[in-house]
């Protein structure tokens, strides 16, 4: 989801530098390039009013009707409605305590072989949409709905406004903001603090490794959600992030550039 992975990004640059200028100083934008299609593939199936699926916003099974239905709670949301709007598309939308936050598009191609997926992220202060490509990779049962079957990522598309972070570092500590209105001050002494503006309500605690390079643990609750090192090139234009989950797998990776 678009807010959980700036989260992990604001979480992986914090060192703790004891000079006046840090390399992380300043605002970095993030290459989409670096973006990686899941490797899970979606599953959907939707036949006789019935919608099923894994791998998308929400994993869901629930009558098709755009009514809206409780679904187990998580952190952004616990009900949902799913509307097929025609023979190719169908409409999902997450709610949580009645704020609409989530809505995905799913469009099959006329060919029935392209499928794709856009979410609508309205926990920020400014809208953020992400656009997954898929490959059908198998097809539904006879008579179900075109987006019935199951479905391979290949393309990860995010509007800018999502990719943009700035940073500043002290000896003290970190503090870390997007335009869209998260942000956090850590400081460099291995408590967790509070993240503005996360629905979530994440928590991160940074820790410096060296002068290029930290390591960022966040935790919701009082579970460990993941975990990330990052560090920046020696002529200060890159920074290359690596992503953990809560088990200490290697999750994920991501280039940012320097912004003038």
């Amino acid at each position: 989801m678009t807010r959980y992975l700036l989260l992990i990004l604001l979480l992986t640059v914090t060192p703790g530098i004891m000079f006046a200028q840090s390399p992380f100083d300043g605002t970095w934008l993030i290459d989409p390039v670096s973006f990686h299609p899941p490797k899970t593939p979606l599953a959907f199936l939707l036949a006789e009013g019935l919608f099923r699926c894994t791998g998308c916003l929400a994993n869901v099974s629930m009558k098709a009707d755009g009514q809206e239905r409780s679904i187990p709670d998580t952190i952004y949301w616990n009900t949902a409605s799913v509307h097929p709007l025609d023979a190719r598309t169908v409409e999902i939308t997450t709610k949580k305590n009645g704020q609409n936050l989530y809505t995905e598009t799913d469009t099959v191609s006329a060919d029935g072989k392209e499928l794709t997926q856009l979410v609508r992220d309205t926990t920020e202060a400014e809208a953020v949409t992400t656009a997954i490509h898929f490959h059908r990779i198998k097809k539904g049962p006879a008579g179900a709905h075109a987006i019935s079957g199951r479905w391979r990522a290949y393309k990860i598309e995010k509007s800018p406004n999502s990719l943009i972070i700035k940073y500043k570092c002290t000896a003290e500590g970190f503090s870390a903001e997007t335009p869209l209105g998260e942000k956090y001050d850590a400081k460099f002494d291995g408590k967790f603090v509070l993240t503005e503006d996360d629905p979530g309500q994440a928590m991160v605690a940074v820790k410096r490794i060296d002068e290029r390079t930290v390591e960022v643990t966040m935790k919701r609750g009082e579970a460990i959600a993941g975990s990330s090192r990052l560090s920046v090139s020696p002529d200060g234009k890159a920074l290359y992030g690596v992503f953990f989950d809560a088990q200490g797998k290697r999750s994920g990776t991501v280039v940012m550039h320097k912004g003038s």
